[in-house]
């Protein structure tokens, strides 16, 4: 489907560069561009390659929704040498697993098997980035698969519609505000030719990164990609990504989504959030930080100790993931208590960051936090696995290896005069939405009073 390179043109591959890196990581590019990372971990005669490319669902065209995603369904069909299914197939009858996701910017397939298989997978690998086969039927099937995951994944799920709606009410421009999935009504008019110009688009080495992890070395790494992805020509139709950016937002909002199928209310509040960026990181890193002593544990946090510990709240967190091309968001969720109505816990809960903002971190919870990260760091090393999400998803975004490099110690840098002006960024935003799933209220009587329903007697015990 595509031009190859011919081998003898290949140019001899630069060294790897070990110089600055950490113990058992190194990194090098192909003369076709494709970037790849080695993660040595010699503790078990396993391996793990993940393919990524820097391509997902808020590239999408408008009115194309789910296209990422259903191509990465389509990657399994097959090529000229693999029948349809054949590489999953061949990946488990070799003792090995496999699978593939698609996020907002990127997609990603991934392989686990044994060390000596590594030429195997890395062959059928390199043959679908150039050589996929789109059969007639496969397209229609594979499109109806996707129908059916959005029915049981989202269709079905009050807190998946609930987390749609408020993307998309917080992102008014930005294509973060669509679903990774895809809107259904989208999704049902997805093709054949489609699912092709967007494979043409972007399946290329030069908009993708190689990461292996596990029982390789740099050299063998380097030998056999050379020898498997090394013919395969780069694009130069491959483009920067130009994506719709948001608005000035200084409107706070606020929504609700009643659903009977809801146990307990849930707040979710979120805030647009800058993201990492090569070479600029502090910003990201304070978020981070700023997460974790409010929200990161039920016990110590700021919000656990004020809120979960008395039982005024079931639930109290707080997240940030700066790993994103665009600016993100930074979020807050809680589950009141029974005993307390939505409006109390969100006044109580909007108490305890108020009192945040004028008091700061406590130095205490500072520190507790920073030495779970360096812990985090340590234990970080145990996993090869680990270790290439880290890699694939950072170069992935956008960020450079030496930036990944570099963020336990950025992390571990972070002061509290850092996290209260990432507090005072977020917590006093007006780029925020406050969304509330709620239970479906009990029914009333005509005397305006909630009806009851009478239990159902218990069943008897049979002797």
């Amino acid at each position: 489907m595509r031009a190859l390179l011919l081998t003898a043109a290949l140019t001899a591959l630069p060294a790897v560069a070990l110089a600055e890196m950490p113990e058992g990581i190194s990194h090098f590019t192909l003369p076709n561009g494709l970037e790849t990372v080695v993660i040595e971990d010699h503790r078990a005669p396993v391996v793990v390659q993940m393919l990524w490319y820097k391509i997902g669902s808020a590239d999408e065209a408008p009115g194309k929704s789910g296209i990422a995603h259903y191509l990465e369904h389509l990657m399994f069909k097959g090529t000229d040498k693999l029948a349809p299914g054949e590489l999953s197939k061949t990946v488990t009858a070799n003792g090995g697993n496999d699978n593939a996701f698609t996020s907002y910017d990127f997609t990603t397939y991934f392989q686990r098997i044994a060390a000596d298989r590594l030429p195997l997978i890395m062959e059928m690998e390199s043959d679908r980035m150039a050589n996929l086969k789109i059969g007639e039927d496969d397209w229609q099937a594979e499109r109806e698969v996707v129908l059916e995951e959005r029915a049981q994944r989202t269709d079905s799920d009050p807190s998946a519609l609930f987390g749609e709606e408020r993307n998309a009410v917080q992102f008014y421009n930005h294509p973060y505000g669509r679903p990774v999935i895809g809107w259904r009504s989208e999704m049902e008019g997805l093709t054949r030719d489609d699912a092709i110009a967007w494979y043409d688009a972007h399946y290329a080495p030069n908009n993708a990164v190689l990461v292996l992890a596990g029982d390789v070395t740099p050299e063998r790494a380097r030998d056999l990609a050379e020898q498997y992805y090394g013919p395969i020509a780069a694009e130069d139709h491959i483009a920067p990504r130009v994506r719709p950016q948001e608005p000035e937002q200084d409107s706070p909002r606020r929504m609700s989504r009643v659903d009977p199928r809801v146990a307990q209310p849930t707040m979710i509040r979120t805030t647009l959030a800058a993201e990492r960026n090569p070479g600029d990181q502090k910003t990201a890193a304070a978020l981070t930080v700023l997460s974790e002593l409010l929200g990161g544990s039920m016990q110590t946090s700021v919000l656990g100790r004020e809120l979960a510990l008395p039982g005024k709240v079931l639930w109290v967190g707080a997240g940030y993931d700066g790993l994103a091309v665009d600016p993100t968001t930074f979020y807050l969720s809680m589950v009141p208590a029974d005993n307390v109505t939505p409006e109390e816990a969100e006044a109580q809960f909007d108490a305890v960051l108020a009192k945040f903002l004028e008091t700061g971190p406590d130095p205490e919870d500072l520190e507790r936090v920073k030495t779970g990260i360096r812990a985090a760091k340590i234990y970080a090393q145990d996993s090869a696995h680990g270790r290439a999400y880290d890699y694939g998803q950072g170069l992935a975004t956008g960020l450079t290896v030496e930036d990944v490099n570099d963020w336990p110690n950025i992390l571990d840098a972070v002061t509290a005069e850092d996290v209260m002006a990432a507090a005072r960024e977020v917590l006093d935003s007006d780029a925020s939405v406050t969304g509330w799933l709620l239970p479906e209220p009990p029914a009333e009587t005509e005397a305006g009073t909630p009806a009851t329903t009478k239990a159902a007697p218990k069943e008897e015990k049979q002797g």
